[in-house]
């Protein structure tokens, strides 16, 4: 095991005084000289010190591209409805840090996240971490001691080397998978399924709702004696307009609710949701009852995320090609309006070009916002792929997300509409203003 050391800083500096959960965040930043690092050594290294591990509960680990967020959410609210007590643990956040680590739904404390931190700062020694890592094992810390029956882990970005992967999981799922990440998992879809397939484990269930499966995938299913389900072929489900159909084996769920989330592709997700519970069905018996209740009540802010009124505000987290093709086929199901705004920021890592092709094909006016946050594009670097777009409108260009919102919504008029989309910070900025007793 290779753990590199830290250098240029006293290590106990962080845990000698008092310190808010934003002042530990800032330091964090200055642990590791790179925003991400791959690899497991580390965190395993760590939560081996602090003796979580392992978690005394049920794991239910969640990677993929897109559909991530709706599956963790979904599970999370049946397992809730069925009388479990669950944990969650996702990312990024959009308002505030603490809704990464939730309990029954409810965020944990400012309090709560610090002693976490204390914890592992102690444990760590010299290990350099970064923020995602020291993020990962504080919830790990957090969710040993909360007497779960369930934790719900959804993985940062890949599988095989993210810090969510040093738990083993009772059961893998993955959901959608396409191009992000490139730099990181690789340029094809074939890379990047072998990277996110690393969460699963010898001789326990997996679960892929991606109905158009990488062979890589199985592949590496196979290799690491994983029991792998894939859509279309293990489990299945028939769209019936007012209701939906899901079976696998003998297992026959008929007749219920569509998805409270918005978008056809939300029964893939929901289907991959209902094979992953089966498997744990010894031993985490739910309802079909329960099934249906949380199906149609489930909810998860900035998906799709609609904001009545006068001029209706759409936000949406999408920042990658699928994502956004997702978004632009379900907005184009809702009634014409007279003129669709978009307030767009992206950061600077992301395929803009792609992203915003295939929104062009449904916005008049563009609202182009530098993000301020690390790796943010810069509304001048939108505006030239903007430029090359043969479907353009008109475009604004903004120092920041607070100044595009507010500028579209002194033009736009009633009866159009407004899409905030591009990121979770582009979407957490907006939500700040649009609904401040929420933040």
């Amino acid at each position: 095991m290779n753990i590199p050391m830290q250098t240029g800083r006293d290590a106990g500096t962080a845990a000698s005084s008092p310190r808010s959960l934003q002042a530990w965040l800032s330091w964090q930043e200055t642990l590791h000289t790179r925003d991400i690092e791959l690899g497991l050594d580390r965190c395993r290294a760590v939560a081996l010190r602090l003796g979580i591990m392992p978690l005394p509960c049920t794991v239910i680990t969640v990677a993929g591209t897109n559909g991530k967020g709706s599956t963790v959410a979904m599970l999370d609210r049946i397992y809730r409805e069925a009388g479990y007590r669950v944990g969650a643990y996702t990312s990024p956040h959009l308002i505030r840090y603490n809704e990464r680590i939730r309990i029954q739904h409810q965020s944990v404390s400012d309090a709560q996240i610090c002693a976490a931190f204390e914890r592992v700062d102690a444990a760590r020694a010299d290990i350099p971490l970064t923020v995602f890592e020291f993020g990962t094992l504080a919830a790990l810390v957090i969710f040993a001691e909360a007497g779960l029956d369930l934790a719900i882990l959804e993985v940062g970005m890949g599988g095989r080397l993210d810090a969510v992967n040093i738990v083993d999981a009772d059961v893998a799922v993955i959901a959608t998978l396409d191009i992000d990440h490139v730099e990181y998992l690789g340029g094809t879809r074939e890379e990047i399924a072998r990277e996110k397939a690393g969460i699963m484990r010898p001789d326990k269930p997996a679960v892929c709702s991606d109905p158009q499966v990488p062979q890589s995938l199985v592949n590496t299913a196979r290799e690491l004696g994983a029991r792998l389900e894939l859509l279309g072929q293990s489990f299945h489900f028939v769209d019936n307009q007012d209701y939906w159909t899901w079976w696998s084996g003998d297992v026959l769920l008929d007749h219920l609710p569509k998805p409270s989330l918005s978008g056809g592709y939300q029964l893939r997700n929901a289907s991959g949701v209902l094979k992953a519970m089966e498997r744990l069905a010894a031993r985490h018996p739910v309802s079909r009852d329960a099934i249906a209740v949380a199906l149609s009540s489930t909810v998860l802010p900035g998906r799709f995320q609609r904001i009545p009124g006068q001029v209706e505000y759409i936000l949406d987290v999408a920042h990658n090609a699928q994502a956004m093709e997702y978004f632009v086929a379900t907005l184009m199901t809702l009634p014409a309006v007279l003129k669709t705004h978009v307030v767009l920021g992206m950061l600077r890592t992301k395929d803009r070009a792609s992203v915003m092709h295939r929104l062009s094909k449904v916005v008049d006016h563009w609202h182009l916002a530098s993000l301020t946050a690390r790796q943010g594009a810069l509304a001048t670097e939108l505006g030239e792929t903007w430029r090359g777009l043969p479907r353009r409108g008109v475009a604004d260009l903004h120092d920041s997300v607070a100044e595009a919102v507010r500028s579209v919504a002194a033009k736009a008029a009633p009866g159009e509409r407004v899409l905030i989309v591009g990121s979770f910070i582009t979407v957490g900025e907006a939500l700040a203003i649009l609904q401040p007793d929420h933040a």
